[in-house]
């Protein structure tokens, strides 16, 4: 399998990374970020891509792509909607759109949040534009689409990107709350198997992620 994923230079795309350097699956990762990531391997390749509104220039390194795990994402804290939209929906649809052009047999795992809003319609503002993200992706042709509502992740131990915030809590969130946590390495696992196994839902919840995180 060849993987690009995006945003590894974040905690969520940096712990997916690692276990696809890990896992025999996959040959071949290419890891596609707007800066330069310090990560290293045999079989990781790098592609700096400042604007992912403009991804143009780059077609012959993107195709012969087995699979998308899109991890670039931000938080909404501090953000006005349009801002928000811009970078979680717009930013996304036009990497994707690029993609699906040249890979048109690609599976897109995208990686969205828990709670997130279908609808569209909620009061939530971040939810909403997630919500709306998902249901573009899904209308796209790619050969198979996913989006991903995982809840606290536990990072692996030698993963850089991690907020001093989730240090602490990776001792308490999951005693505290099990059913609401999960590992980097069942995200990892669940994207992964989403590719080579499908999966019956093309919206994934917690429970879900770790049922297809465990299919042999």
């Amino acid at each position: 399998m060849k993987v690009i994923i995006t945003g590894a230079t974040g905690m969520v795309g940096e712990g997916v990374l690692l276990e696809c350097l890990e896992n025999h699956a996959v040959q071949k990762v290419l890891m596609v970020n707007r800066r330069p990531s310090p990560i290293k391997h045999t079989k990781l390749e790098e592609l700096t891509v400042p604007d992912f509104m403009n991804p143009n220039g780059y077609d012959d390194t993107l195709k012969g792509y087995d699979t998308c795990f899109y991890c670039a994402g931000i938080s909404s804290v501090g953000m006005n909607e349009e801002k928000y939209t811009h970078i979680t929906y717009d930013t996304t649809m036009s990497f994707a759109s690029k993609l699906v052009n040249l890979n048109p047999e690609m599976i897109f795992n995208f990686v969205s949040g828990g709670h997130t809003d279908s609808s569209e319609k909620g009061k939530i503002m971040w939810a909403r534009v997630k919500g709306k993200t998902e249901n573009a992706l899904m209308k796209l042709p790619f050969k198979g689409v996913y989006n991903f509502r995982p809840g606290f992740m536990k990072p692996f131990k030698e993963q850089k990107n991690v907020k001093s915030i989730f240090k602490v809590l990776v001792l308490l969130y999951p005693v505290l709350l099990p059913k609401r946590s999960l590992t980097m390495k069942q995200v990892g696992q669940a994207m992964i198997n989403a590719v080579l196994k499908g999966y019956p839902k093309q919206i994934l919840e917690i429970q879900d992620i770790k049922a297809l995180a465990e299919m042999n």
